[in-house]
């Protein structure tokens, strides 16, 4: 297992593993495809077999339940899979609006080896579902099931290395950037996880509404630095309150350390000065928005 300056470089220039749980549902039966279509936010009937995309699955009245994966497995078998911890509610929401339709939900917590750099080839995967990632900007893949493992020759490097890379590549996580009360536009996702050529679905009124007004939201998921002064800095419980002067305006929600920087996401309000530094607290560490 490396450390997290030797996992930084590797991650530039060549490969690196991450053994990561993420919970899944099996999506299977004759309409469900159908279904699916008509509840998520990507369109799902013209996915090929083998194929990925990340989705929204969204309350009525426009809320993330979940934000999460498909990969198509056959032509009536999908896997669904999502942060460790959230697929009780997206197992739930996907059992609500199921009438008379051939489709059932099995959910598990399975093994996710996340394999990532320049030089990930899925061709390396032994075992296993092997799922697109679909990142921007990013070079990976990501095995699923019970058999996976990091494939022969890959290093391997810890969980917290894994969530700095998430942070850095500013990818939320339910139970932290994505909450009950969260709507898509304020995480950046929405051109990620929509099709907006693809019909109705639930939810989709207010993505469509918010969009048409530019994603114009009261809070906006930001990258952000942390000042580390040398050491990894004191940011006890998060989400953490940020500050300019007196103020709040906003929460730091994900922070780790990367290489010699400590990287971060938060969600910001609207009327921050973005050209000017907060603080964690009134006097903890300064933080800064990150540059787009």
């Amino acid at each position: 297992m490396i450390d997290r300056s030797a996992a930084a470089e590797l991650l530039a220039s060549d490969v690196v593993a991450f053994r990561v749980e993420r919970d899944v549902i099996v999506a299977a039966g004759a309409d469900v495809a159908e279904y699916l279509h008509g509840q998520v936010s990507q369109a799902v009937s013209p996915m090929a077999v083998g194929a990925s995309a990340w989705t929204l699955l969204l309350e009525p009245q426009g809320r993330i339940s979940a934000w999460m994966r498909m990969t198509r497995i056959d032509d009536e078998t999908f896997w669904l899979d999502m942060d460790a911890g959230s697929g009780e509610g997206a197992l739930a929401r996907l059992e609500r609006f199921k009438l008379r339709m051939a489709a059932s939900f099995e959910l598990s917590t399975q093994r996710m080896i996340a394999v990532r750099g320049p030089n990930a080839d899925p061709a390396i995967a032994s075992a296993g579902v092997v799922a697109q990632l679909n990142w921007p900007d990013t070079a990976g893949f990501d095995i699923l099931g019970p058999d996976a493992d990091v494939p022969a020759g890959v290093t391997e490097a810890d969980a917290e290395v894994f969530d700095a890379v998430r942070i850095s590549l500013q990818m939320p996580a339910m139970g932290r950037e994505i909450g009950e009360k969260t709507i898509p536009a304020e995480l950046g996702i929405v051109d990620l996880s929509t099709d907006f050529t693809k019909g109705c679905y639930v939810g989709q009124e207010l993505v469509a509404r918010v969009d048409s007004r530019g994603n114009n939201t009261p809070r906006t998921m930001r990258a952000v630095t942390v000042a580390a002064d040398g050491n990894d800095p004191q940011l006890g419980a998060l989400p953490a309150a940020l500050f300019q002067g007196d103020t709040e305006v906003g929460q730091l929600t994900s922070a780790a350390a990367l290489g010699d920087d400590v990287v971060g996401l938060a969600s910001v309000k609207r009327a921050a000065d973005l050209d000017q530094p907060m603080s964690l607290g009134t006097d903890g560490p300064v933080v800064t928005i990150a540059a787009e």
